[in-house]
């Protein structure tokens, strides 16, 4: 069975920054035709025409993945123009990271998951009925670690991950028998744009040190199209979070009260 991806029709939701524009750059040197969604149309014109530019077939549609209208519209266009979708990789997502009673009701715990749970399963219902009638496909969700660990200030987030683990598990069990991949990403700490979107809680300020931990975007860009190329239900990435996971699961109560005593209690400050 071959592996390769040239002529596949790729559809990238959040596509115009971090994780999606660089899968973009190298699902277009492995042949494939894009088709690039997001919100910030400018920013995908350009990166078509930069894969164009290299010889790629690229193709952007303005998408916000909380309205489902302009879902069911986006993936019928693409379906009329390329007669298919063989890999759909759900990206789109953000992350409002604060003490939940400091969230806002609508732009900040609304939003988050109508983007990141809401979106993520009406795209992947628009989509899927084609790959059924075709008995092939992958679905790529990108999740987060926080879909498998949870830790203050990503109450939200993190409940939208856990969210998009279960329905991932859930949808790969549905289709397996009918030729369709269902793959969850859970990648940790990365160096985009995810920060710049997250709020302005002073507590992140004082977490800039761990940055150096976190991985370049191009290197889960990369696992993306491995993904693609070679389907699994589950990849972790760093590999050192597998064991904090493994720890977290084994040992809660002792996580609790590391968290309580050297994160929670110094820095919440509740207005009284």
């Amino acid at each position: 069975m071959s592996n390769s991806l040239k002529d596949k029709v790729v559809f990238i939701t959040g596509a115009s920054s971090g994780f999606g524009m660089d899968a973009a750059r190298l699902f277009a040197r492995e042949g494939c035709t894009l088709v690039l969604a997001a919100r910030r149309v400018d920013r995908l014109t350009l990166l078509a025409s930069e894969l164009r530019a290299f010889g790629g077939e690229a193709f952007a549609v303005p998408l916000d993945v909380s309205e489902r209208a302009q879902i069911e519209e986006a993936v019928q266009t693409v379906l009329d123009r390329f007669g298919r979708i063989d890999v759909l990789v759900n990206n789109a997502g953000f992350g409002r990271l604060d003490w939940l009673e400091r969230l806002d009701p609508a732009a900040d715990i609304d939003a988050q998951i109508d983007t990141n749970l809401r979106g993520l399963i009406q795209m992947t219902r628009a989509v899927l009925p084609s790959m059924l009638a075709r008995r092939a496909g992958t679905i790529i969700n990108n999740s987060s670690v926080a879909g498998l660990i949870a830790a203050p200030l990503y109450s939200i987030y993190s409940a939208t991950k856990y969210g998009v683990r279960g329905f991932t598990d859930a949808l790969r069990r549905e289709v397996a028998p009918f030729g369709i991949h269902v793959c969850g990403l859970y990648p940790g700490p990365a160096t985009t744009e995810f920060g710049e979107h997250s709020g302005a809680n002073p507590v992140r300020r004082n977490l800039k040190a761990f940055s150096r931990f976190n991985m370049a975007s191009t290197s889960v860009a990369r696992r993306i199209v491995g993904l693609a190329r070679r389907p699994r239900a589950t990849l972790v990435i760093p590999w050192w979070f597998r064991p904090v996971l493994a720890f977290d699961a084994v040992f809660p109560g002792l996580v609790d009260w590391f968290l309580k005593l050297a994160f929670v209690r110094h820095f919440h400050r509740i207005q009284e």
